[in-house]
């Protein structure tokens, strides 16, 4: 999907997270990991962690498998991809 044709917001969180067991987000060199399955955070907290400074979904976001990842940082990228 293409962000800038279609946003994604605050009440779009949780079906972004839909089936995700997994969560990694980038912020900076910080990676946080979450696992959806045993930590499942609320919707406030998930949104926290996926939105951006204008109320919409980080970029890039992608999903490979159960896994969704937010944000850029190249040391994450090889873990998950290498």
């Amino acid at each position: 999907m293409d962000a800038k044709k279609e946003r994604f917001g605050a009440d779009d969180v949780p079906s972004v997270a839909q089936g995700m067991t997994k969560l990694l987000v980038a912020k900076g060199k910080k990676v946080t990991t979450v696992d959806l399955k045993k930590e499942a955070p609320d919707d406030a907290a998930l949104a926290s962690l996926l939105l951006g400074p204008t109320g919409n979904l980080r970029a890039p976001t992608l999903k490979t498998g159960k896994t969704l990842i937010v944000g850029f940082n190249d040391e994450m990228y090889s873990e998950v991809f290498g």
